[in-house]
């Protein structure tokens, strides 16, 4: 891979089955952001601390991590991407009533852990079935069309949660009820409208690696690719969990009515730039992009940090929703473009693995930063972690060969 643009797409349009996995995203993250969106502050209403729901919410997506290296490994070996995305979707729609029966602080966490296992099985073969389904010059359209969609519930589900907080009286629990439906709505699709690419007529079956895990086969995966995924590793150092975005917005004294708006503002930009930006790095130098993702990211971090009331910390919000439009879809269509197509769920699993620890690891960081010296510190961190990840992108001056 080089910093050159992909070959220009063709003018055939995306496939279906990316369309059909682009709205199971949507209606997931409707269900999940319901939640998500009110879940610190029900934390904190039950007793949990700031550097606590940093351990949370860490260990949950780590986990989450750990879980998508198995997950995209076995589809490989399989073959059979779409059975282990349904079953990733069916677990975290089983889990989603558990969240409005649960009476204690435990049984919350639980239920967030084995949501995010749901999503780890579910994750890297979700991804590398986009990248099979997707024709090569389409790819960076195709993963910033799913992470648009996906990014549409996630301010949807906010959203509806200040609607229903509203209507109810603050009632948490009547919240994550009504998120229990657009969960197996997501379930249902993926079942029915999704399916495996079948090979071309006359074709030779592709290969099958026998572990995917071996030394051998991750000897396969080249130099470019590991290339991105060391990058991306110290880019989410510096991207905590938006969870302290939420935290920032209750301690400038946003109600607790309102607080999911920080979650749907960043959310809205994310979804509405996600798209474009994906076929816009279907045809400009995809390491130039980043970099500004990067420069984004660190302005972000500067205004919450620095600017003072509710309008500093929306300019701040507003660009952190951008710099994911930038971002998040271009690196997965850049693992897309380095991974051989029969290691691409394991490429797409290592990649989100080591994402996952580098979030636990920033998590924990921040909420640490947050206990001991306040929300300005935390921010200010994130933007200095942003600009030496910024400033290596630079020094090592296009993406290895």
């Amino acid at each position: 891979m080089n910093d050159h643009a992909a070959a220009p797409p063709g003018r055939a349009g995306l496939p279906r089955g990316i369309w059909a996995l682009g709205f199971v995203s949507m209606l997931m993250d409707i269900s999940s952001e319901m939640i998500h969106a009110l879940l610190p502050a029900y934390l904190v209403v039950l007793g949990a601390s700031t550097l606590a729901i940093g351990l949370i919410e860490g260990i949950a997506e780590a986990t989450a991590a750990i879980v998508k290296v198995f997950s995209g490994a076995l589809s490989d070996w399989l073959g059979r991407r779409k059975l282990l995305a349904a079953i990733g979707y069916g677990l975290a729609a089983c889990t989603k009533p558990v969240f409005p029966l649960a009476t204690t602080l435990g049984w919350v966490v639980a239920a967030r852990f084995i949501d995010r296992i749901g999503k780890g099985i579910r994750g890297a073969p979700r991804d590398a079935l986009i990248a099979d389904l997707a024709p090569p010059g389409l790819r960076g359209a195709a993963f910033g069309l799913r992470q648009s969609l996906d990014t549409a519930g996630a301010f949807i589900g906010p959203l509806l949660a200040i609607g229903l907080m509203a209507l109810s009286g603050d009632d948490f629990r009547l919240v994550f009820w009504v998120a229990v439906l657009p969960a197996f709505g997501a379930f249902a699709l993926i079942a029915l409208a999704v399916h495996d690419p079948q090979p071309a007529a006359g074709a030779a079956a592709p290969r099958r690696p026998r572990s995917p895990l071996s030394r051998r086969e991750l000897a396969r995966l080249p130099r470019a690719y590991w290339w991105v995924v060391g990058i991306a590793a110290v880019f989410t150092l510096a991207r905590f969990s938006e969870a302290f975005l939420v935290l920032r917005a209750q301690a400038l004294g946003l109600g607790l009515m309102w607080v999911p708006a920080v979650l749907v503002l960043m959310n809205v930009v994310y979804s509405l730039s996600s798209y474009p930006l994906g076929r816009l790095a279907d045809r400009l130098p995809r390491g130039a992009l980043l970099a500004a993702g990067f420069v984004v990211l660190v302005a972000a971090d500067l205004a919450i940090a620095l600017f003072e009331g509710l309008p500093g910390l929306a300019v701040g919000v507003v660009l952190w929703g951008l710099h994911m439009g930038m971002t998040q879809g271009l690196l997965a269509a850049l693992v897309a473009d380095a991974a051989p197509a029969e290691l691409r769920g394991t490429a797409f699993g290592v990649f989100n693995l080591v994402g996952g620890v580098a979030l636990l690891v920033a998590s924990v960081l921040a909420g640490a930063l947050w206990d001991a010296f306040g929300a300005r510190a935390t921010f200010l961190a994130g933007a200095g972690l942003a600009g030496l990840a910024l400033a290596g992108l630079l020094w090592r001056g296009r993406w290895a060969q």
